[in-house]
């Protein structure tokens, strides 16, 4: 599935300095300027063996968002990533995206009241605009997961004057929803703390519940919708997300199709 990229191993490489400090059991590496916190989680990751840990930065010059596209990553935003190294299959691995999406929901939700929903298989939007994009990246070895890197970016104290002009229709931000700027601070401090606990709920093996949760803000469900792919584009109703991770298609004929990589759009019924 695109919303999981697997990587196979690299060469180690060094990351710049960093400032060092604890939060909600995690540990968070802070930079003020990197290419992509992904990119120096992976480096991370491959160099030493540690677990829970985040890479945040001020901001990004070539965020990763799905399918290779650019994240726009300006200062204000929270721009992070987190390595983990859960005993999990390969297909797995795409359970730590519904994970994360719920988090940001239920942080979002409860901080300042604004009313989000998910957009299969990564994204969290506010009336239909882009808040936040999800992208998780697994490291196998020999069929084995060696590691997970989830990356995230939610626009936070982001004006939208600022998005570039093709984006500016299609994204928001938190500080456009409230009004004023929030402190992202304890921002990051809930979602780690929501994240943690969905992320011991599946390895409680409660992945069915977290399912059905994630299912409540996925408002696309029972709609009719345009799934875009680089093979075809598949038309009709958003009839199910299995446990499996995968989007369900009722097409106008009936049948039933199953997709792993694709967008999904809204369609407007004639």
């Amino acid at each position: 599935m695109r919303a999981l990229a697997v990587e196979m191993p690299q060469k180690k490489s060094q990351i710049p300095k960093e400032v060092q400090y604890s939060s909600s059991n995690y540990k968070i590496y802070r930079y003020e300027d990197v290419s992509s916190t992904n990119k120096v989680a992976k480096q991370l990751a491959r160099r030493n063996d540690g677990d829970k840990v985040v890479i945040l930065a001020e901001t990004q010059t070539k965020g990763k968002g799905r399918l290779g596209r650019r994240w726009f990553s300006p200062k204000g935003g929270l721009w992070l990533s987190i390595i983990l190294r859960p005993e999990i299959r390969v297909k797995e691995a795409l359970r730590l995206t519904f994970i994360a999406a719920l988090a940001v929901v239920e942080t979002v939700k409860t901080m300042y009241g604004l009313k989000t929903e998910i957009k299969w298989p990564n994204d969290v939007l506010i009336n239909g605009k882009k808040l936040c994009g999800i992208l998780t990246e697994a490291s196998v070895e020999h069929g084995i997961v060696k590691f997970v890197v989830i990356g995230l970016g939610i626009n936070v104290n982001i004006g939208l004057e600022l998005f570039p002009k093709q984006l500016k229709s299609t994204v928001t931000s938190i500080k456009h929803e409230v009004g004023s700027e929030v402190k992202r601070a304890a921002l990051l401090t809930n979602l780690l703390q929501n994240f943690e606990q969905n992320y011991t709920l599946l390895q409680q093996g409660k992945w069915t519940v977290l399912l059905k949760e994630w299912k409540s803000f996925a408002t696309f469900l029972g709609k009719q919708v345009q799934v875009t792919n680089p093979d075809e584009i598949i038309i009709g109703k958003a009839w199910e997300v299995d446990t499996d991770g995968a989007l369900v298609i009722k097409r106008d004929d009936g049948v039933l199709k199953k997709i792993i990589s694709g967008d999904v759009t809204l369609r407007q019924l004639p």
